[in-house]
């Protein structure tokens, strides 16, 4: 059942951290242990002496706190495991060690769980300034694709080998296959050796073939007593952890469940959605695709229209424009994210308007009928009214945009190169960027960052350490939604970098020549935008009178005014629900947007209550400046510098995808 399925994923990483801690508190005890009583015996006499030795005591004592944090969580298991297999270690139990093997062997397969450090800075790590630290996190990647089938069926045939000693033991059939008899048979808990032989058989059968394994497992663990004296502790426990990891993770691909459940979805015929009510989704962003995904259990049809077939996580797209990041990662196939939701269809095509009273949507494939319409066609570049400024001044929204920027800032350095004029070659080295926000920060800083050490030694008539980079901010000071000392910060950092951070500067005029700024010229070839957006012409689809960003102006369920069953969300929707102020033009706003639509439409569709009004609940935002510092305002605590720059790179996930511009949470 998908609902029993979902809810054992969600215990899967606590399962994964309960026995980490677990697994590290044993292994500091008995290192403590160790410590008392010597050295660690046994062993090859070059292992003892390992063992012994400083990096030996070291690995011992840190070991136990990287399995608690979930840090490094594959290589200190195996380190552990070496040293529970061939090591003898005093005041351990001879059994214990066996059950921390196989823990242990979990672990090492299939890593730390989502509950762990390494799960936290696994995310970016295809970007994060660190070598080789893409190709470690596709290696483990690959591992678990490959060995975890097998770790699955090792374990069961492991418990199921248990089972069978235990049964053959009952029945006399041969006295060397008693419990505990064999080294790689733990001893079965005292309540599991109760087990009549014919029932541990066929426990043993179904184990080994895979066969209603949840079940199975489900069963053998309520064996296991809560309490009392029937068991120690440590056999209790390791017994139940084990089962526990058949039963939330199942039998695996090798299994006879894994081929009934294949044989079932292909014998299951695909039930007719045309007569359901029809929900329209306009936009492929973070509130599109989170309003989808909520309506994935709902009884209704769900199509989502995107002008491209990608989805763009635009946090990273500075970093594509400046040749930090190839396209393709900051941008993943939106039909791929629905690949596994059958009531969810993508359309590729450009709508131009809405037909309210006719209930359908107009894009270039005709009329789309909806019961429900969702509008998160997010917002669009804006020059305030000085749209000729465009051509010269090209903004970031898109991974076309991103790419034509990077092309633009590379043969800027090339035509310094060739230009035999000074005042040229001074034209071409000169980069301005209009916007203090959170994109011009990012984009000020990552430019620095490239002329000054990304480009270093390849050119030979110019020094692009020498480009003059100059961010111009019309307000009083850089990041106005940043708390002012986080703004003095990204300040000093920039001038840190050479940039030229110019205050309360309005641009006048942009031309293929250069900009001016208060009456001053400027002579700079390469003019970025990154002022400010204006919503998608949403609004004048709907007929309504938007904001003055463009924003369509809709109620605490985010229902537009006399369109029943219109919904805005994102950067289309003018929300007071940021604590009577407007909802910010954040990615973390359009995902909570576009799950509580969903919520709403699923509670109409089910007849229940509408949910409470919308509220939108600011986690903080986060903005880098070059690849040495940053900023954060979590409201409460603030962080700055390399500390914020390491939580940054942390918080970066690849194509799955969350967070937002600036990568605020």
């Amino acid at each position: 059942m998908p609902f029993v399925r979902a809810a054992l994923l969600l215990v899967a990483p606590w399962l994964a951290l309960v026995i980490r801690l677990w697994l590290a508190q044993a292994f500091a005890i008995a290192g403590i242990a160790a410590m008392m009583h010597g050295a660690p015996q046994g062993g090859s006499g070059l292992l003892a002496v390992v063992a012994a030795s400083g990096v030996g005591v070291a690995i011992q004592a840190a070991c136990p706190i990287l399995l608690a944090l979930g840090l490094l969580t594959r290589p200190a298991a195996l380190a552990l495991i070496v040293q529970a297999q061939l090591l003898r270690i005093p005041g351990v139990a001879g059994d214990a060690p066996l059950y921390w093997t196989v823990l242990l062997a979990w672990l090492a397969v299939f890593g730390a769980g989502a509950l762990s450090l390494d799960r936290l800075l696994a995310r970016g790590a295809e970007s994060v300034a660190v070598p080789g630290a893409a190709a470690l996190l596709h290696a483990a990647d690959w591992f678990t694709r490959y060995a975890g089938p097998l770790a699955q069926l090792a374990l069961r045939l492991w418990l199921a080998a248990e089972l069978a000693g235990l049964a053959l033991a009952g029945l006399d059939v041969t006295p060397a296959m008693r419990p505990g008899s064999a080294a790689w048979l733990p001893p079965v808990p005292p309540m599991v050796a109760e087990l009549a032989p014919p029932a541990a058989l066929a426990f043993a059968g179904l184990l080994t073939a895979g066969l209603a394994t949840r079940l199975a497992a489900l069963a053998l663990l309520l064996l296991v007593p809560l309490g009392g004296a029937a068991m120690a502790g440590e056999p209790r426990l390791s017994w139940a952890l084990l089962l526990a990891l058949p039963l939330i993770h199942g039998a695996g691909p090798l299994s006879l469940d894994a081929l009934i459940a294949t044989l079932l979805r292909r014998g299951t015929r695909e039930p007719d959605r045309s007569a359901l009510p029809h929900v329209v989704i306009v936009g492929g962003g973070f509130g599109g695709i989170a309003a989808a995904r909520g309506l994935r259990g709902s009884a209704c049809r769900v199509t989502l229209i995107d002008r491209r077939n990608h989805h763009v996580f635009q946090p990273l797209l500075y970093q594509v424009a400046t040749a930090g990041l190839a396209p393709g990662s900051v941008a993943a196939p939106i039909r791929g994210l629905f690949r596994d939701q059958p009531n969810a269809q993508v359309l590729l095509g450009d709508v131009s308007g809405v037909d309210t009273a006719g209930r359908a949507v107009i894009c270039d494939r005709g009329r789309i009928p909806f019961d429900f319409l969702v509008l998160a066609s997010g917002a669009q570049h804006s020059y305030f009214g000085r749209n000729e400024w465009a051509e010269f001044a090209p903004g970031l929204k898109s991974i076309e945009d991103a790419t034509a920027m990077r092309r633009r800032l590379l043969l800027a350095f090339e035509e310094a190169e060739n230009a035999t004029d000074t005042e040229v070659q001074r034209a071409w080295l000169t980069f301005v960027i209009v916007g203090g926000g959170p994109t011009g920060v990012e984009l000020a800083g990552a430019i620095a960052e490239l002329a000054r050490h990304g480009m270093a030694q390849e050119f030979r008539a110019i020094d692009p350490a020498h480009a003059r980079i100059i961010l111009v901010q019309a307000g009083p000071r850089l990041l106005p939604t940043f708390p002012e000392a986080l703004s003095r910060e990204a300040e000093r950092a920039l001038r840190h970098l050479g940039v030229e951070v110019q205050i309360d500067r309005s641009v006048e005029q942009v031309t293929a020549e250069g900009v001016t700024m208060s009456g001053e010229v400027v002579a700079a070839r390469t003019v970025l935008w990154a002022a400010g957006v204006q919503a998608s012409p949403a609004a004048s689809w709907l007929g309504v009178t938007p904001d003055r960003a463009g924003r369509v102006p809709v109620g605490p369920d985010l229902g537009v005014a006399g369109c029943d069953g219109v919904f805005a969300i994102g950067d289309t929707a003018a929300s007071l629900a940021w604590n009577g102020g407007l909802v910010p033009g954040l990615a973390p706003a359009a995902k909570q947007g576009g799950a509580y639509v969903a919520g709403v439409i699923a509670a109409r569709l089910a007849g229940r209550p509408a949910p409470r009004p919308f509220r939108y609940r600011h986690f903080g935002s986060l903005a880098t400046i070059g690849r040495q510092a940053a900023v954060a305002d979590f409201s409460i605590v603030r962080l700055r510098g390399a500390v914020a720059w390491w939580l940054w790179g942390g918080r970066r996930t690849s194509p799955s995808w969350s967070a937002g511009a600036t990568v605020p949470w």
